[in-house]
């Protein structure tokens, strides 16, 4: 594996990695919502990611760059809580809050911060390593 293709995979790490906060963000930040009906209650989103298993196994390559194939929401259940006092509350006096559970949502961010942090510190060893070879030549 040569030391540039180490950009290419850490790179697209910490790519995935900030897709991953960015979404986390999203549902901390609507983990208090409310709404009146079950069709416009957001649901908690995370990313799904792939490798990209098929560019290696052709060029028979050690390492392999991930992808951000898509983003998908929970089917875990939506709270339903009677606030029949509520102005969103619905005929039956029901309001709906989102599915997101903030504790693993937190942990989740800590593990997209790290994996994100230790992608950077991949490519930075990476052209540390750069630079002392291009010293060795001169």
């Amino acid at each position: 594996m040569s030391l540039f293709n180490i950009f290419n995979v850490s790179g697209s790490g910490m790519t995935a990695q900030s897709v991953r906060l960015n979404t986390t963000a999203s549902n901390i930040a609507n983990a208090d919502s409310v709404s009146s009906s079950v069709d416009k209650t957001y649901r908690a989103r995370h990313p799904v990611f792939e490798a990209e298993m098929a560019k290696a196994a052709s060029q028979q390559q050690a390492s392999t760059a991930v992808s951000v194939r898509g983003i998908v929401e929970s089917d875990k259940p939506l709270q339903k809580e009677y606030a029949p006092d509520h102005p969103l509350a619905d005929t039956d006096g029901y309001i709906y809050k989102p599915n997101v559970n903030v504790m693993e949502e937190m942990a989740d961010m800590i593990s997209a911060s790290r994996s994100y942090q230790m992608n950077a510190q991949v490519a930075d060893a990476a052209k540390s390593m750069l630079q002392q070879t291009l010293r060795m030549g001169k």
